[in-house]
């Protein structure tokens, strides 16, 4: 069934992608219009911007020369035809990054300007505090899912409708604009993390442990460093994190139904994810409305859930009406509940595993009173344990939506994982939002701090920072999960695209050797790529400190606060380093899929899809739990117990937490990245290594 004239589904995603890009607009606008305080809020404020830039500036660049060299390679090497067109591929792969690096500079670029004008905000009431960092943090998150969309179904529209493409043999040709997000997000993801967890080590190590000061005090010559990295880290690259798993599960999701069910759903099932995303990021703008505190209330997470939940049940209802519409099938819409359901019960987890209020962190804080081995063990133990809710969780949405697309008149149990993933994914708009409003409220707290305002900002402002937290743990554990589902149905596709190229259908057996191959190397690279990326943040921190330490011996008075120093030195420090240490990570993940599959063929590179997927996804939860977990039984400390600041006990879970912060905000956030972008690599080479055959 079709709309009448040229309101079709796809047209009609790209001007939702509009509403969305044009409300974000709107949000720019309002905080911006927000007071921004004295001369010295405004002055600290400009230096972290001026970092966040002069960093992201400088990523850009290095991403653009990967951009052009991997844009002549699929140009050049990717054969010219309706079915796989090289060209096409590169031009979507260009704009996929431009889009995904365009979305993570709003969002910075407004998170940045948010943080003081929050600071100021606080100083009048929590309240309004909330209302300033919810809506820079609501930039993001319409800027995503708006960039997303139109480049997915814009890109769509071109093809079918001004190039003629089938509308078949369309989809694959989105891979190149999914690849283009993968890139940067791993770039994003790698270098940010590097940058803010090399800045926070080092920052603590000296500041906290060695010179008892408070953190985020002025006197620390790293303080200006951590909070330009709050932004890079938690800002732009869980954006770029969420754009390129938004924009990827859209496409698997339409390759795998025009792959397999034209003849049952036709047009409708490859458009029908689109319809989707489309509903959601309205019940999205809706949902942002309902972010608000009550005169006397001050449950801030409470707040943040209606938004959340609003947003869910908003989205449930449109998904009811268009799956009637365009599928006609109670099924579908079943399986789609099924991704929103998961979003639900990831964030209940992760929460119960990382906030104050439940046993782990209150366990990892009570081992810190006999030392900084016992918190280490503790945190090992509370990370690893962390795994097992989310499996469950994950298989069993497996298990129900396989089970509802079979039910269904698609008569295919994986489109019914797909349309899941594109369900839990279609909120994404309102996640990224709860998840920047942190590290605004993390930097108007640093603000508040370094400006020597009154107690009660503080109080406000660290009010609004132990929220804060909690949403970044709870939106890192919903980036792994949907990245789950969403690497899942990139397997299958991979399959149907193997299939496709030699009409014959892949069966990767564990009889088969290759596959046993693929499995142990796929199982090995997210413990290589983490191992890269821990040992980065070693040495970068390792510089801070020594520069810190040296400015405290060189520079007379910063102890007294008479000596000023030098914040530049230590932002440049850690700006090299991340730079430096992104490029050995994105090249593993880059040439890995296409060496395995090149020279083992396509049954190894099967192989290692599987494996990837699943030791990514346990190292990601183990990582970002337990790290998150280790951070908030500092907090807990900080809030008096055990001794409160100063104690051996916080000595110890200071030291448990530089251990957990390139787990949580490193490591475990960028297997996101590295899972997704070798299967998007794989599903792009499928087609050219599918006859290949080396042994047997």
């Amino acid at each position: 069934m079709n709309l009448p004239g040229f309101l079709d589904v796809p047209t009609i995603a790209v001007i939702v992608a509009f509403i969305a890009l044009a409300y974000a607009i709107g949000l720019i606008i309002n905080v911006l219009l927000q007071e921004s305080g004295s001369k010295k809020m405004r002055e600290i404020a400009k230096s972290i911007q001026e970092g966040a830039a002069a960093y992201l500036n400088r990523q850009s660049f290095t991403i653009l020369f990967f951009a052009i060299l991997i844009f002549l390679v699929l140009a050049y090497t990717i054969p010219q035809g309706d079915y796989n067109n090289g060209l096409l591929l590169a031009v979507g792969f260009f704009v996929g990054a431009l889009f995904s690096v365009l979305a993570g500079y709003i969002g910075m670029s407004v998170s940045v300007r948010a943080n003081v004008r929050t600071t100021k905000a606080s100083s009048k009431s929590l309240r309004k505090g909330l209302m300033v960092a919810f809506k820079g943090g609501a930039v993001t998150g319409l800027s995503v899912v708006g960039l997303a969309l139109l480049g997915v179904a814009g890109f769509y529209v071109i093809f079918t409708k001004m190039m003629g493409v089938p509308t078949d043999q369309a989809p694959n040709l989105l891979l190149g604009f999914g690849f283009g997000a993968s890139l940067v997000s791993l770039f994003a993801r790698v270098g940010g993390g590097i940058f803010t967890k090399a800045a926070d080590v080092g920052a603590d190590l000296v500041g906290k442990v060695e010179k008892g000061i408070p953190e985020d005090d002025p006197r620390n010559p790293a303080v200006i460093a951590d909070n330009v990295g709050d932004n890079v880290g938690d800002c732009a690259g869980m954006g770029a994190d969420l754009f390129e798993t938004y924009a990827v599960t859209l496409i698997a999701a339409m390759i795998l139904a025009a792959s397999t069910l034209t003849t049952t759903l036709g047009v409708n099932g490859i458009e029908y994810p689109l319809a989707l995303g489309s509903i959601a990021v309205i019940a999205s703008i809706i949902g942002t409305w309902f972010v608000r505190l009550g005169k006397k209330k001050k449950n801030i997470m409470t707040a943040l859930y209606r938004g959340m939940i609003v947003t869910g049940l908003l989205s449930a209802a449109g998904f009811y009406f268009v799956t009637d519409w365009m599928i006609g099938d109670i099924h579908i819409f079943y399986a789609a509940v099924v991704g929103l359901v998961v979003t639900l019960f990831v964030n209940v987890i992760t929460e119960y595993y990382t906030s104050t209020e439940y046993k782990p962190v209150k366990k990892i804080a009570k081992s810190s009173e006999t030392g900084a081995g016992t918190n280490i063990i503790s945190g090992l133990a509370v990370g690893l344990e962390s795994t097992f809710l989310p499996v469950i969780l994950i298989v069993t949405a497996i298990i129900v939506a396989y089970f509802f697309g079979e039910a269904s008149m698609a008569e295919n149990g994986i489109y019914g994982i797909a349309i899941a993933a594109v369900a839990m994914l279609s909120t994404t708009g309102l996640v990224i939002a709860t998840d920047s409003y942190g590290p605004i409220t993390d930097n108007a707290g640093g603000i508040a701090e370094m400006a020597k305002l009154p107690a009660k900002v503080r109080k406000n402002t660290d009010t609004l920072d132990a929220v804060g937290n909690t949403t970044k743990a709870v939106t890192k554990g919903y980036a792994i999960g949907s990245a789950a589902l969403a690497a899942l149905v990139l397997f299958q596709a991979y399959t149907e695209e193997l299939a496709k190229a030699t009409h014959e259908e892949f069966i990767f057996s564990l009889s088969d050797y290759r596959v046993l191959i693929g499995l142990f190397i796929g199982g090995l690279l997210p413990f290589l790529f983490s191992s890269s990326l821990m040992e980065s943040v070693g040495k970068a921190a390792n510089q801070v400190v020594v520069e810190v330490r040296r400015q405290f011996k060189e520079i007379k008075g910063i102890m007294t606060g008479k000596g000023q120093p030098e914040y530049g030195k230590c932002v440049d420090i850690v700006t090299k380093a991340a730079l430096k240490e992104m490029v050995f990570p994105g090249i593993l993940a880059v040439l890995a899929p296409i060496l395995v599959g090149v020279f083992l063929g396509p049954l190894a590179l099967g192989g290692l899809l599987v494996g990837v997927i699943v030791v990514g996804f346990l190292m990601a939860v183990s990582m970002s739990t337990g790290g998150g977990a280790w951070d908030n039984a500092k907090k807990y400390i900080e809030d008096g117990n055990f001794g409160g600041k100063g104690s051996d006990a916080h000595k110890a879970a200071v030291v448990g937490d530089t251990v957990g912060d390139p787990y949580k905000d490193t490591a475990g956030p960028a297997l996101n990245a590295l899972i997704k972008v070798i299967n998007t690599i794989s599903l792009i080479i499928a087609p050219l290594i599918a006859g290949l055959v080396i042994w047997g």
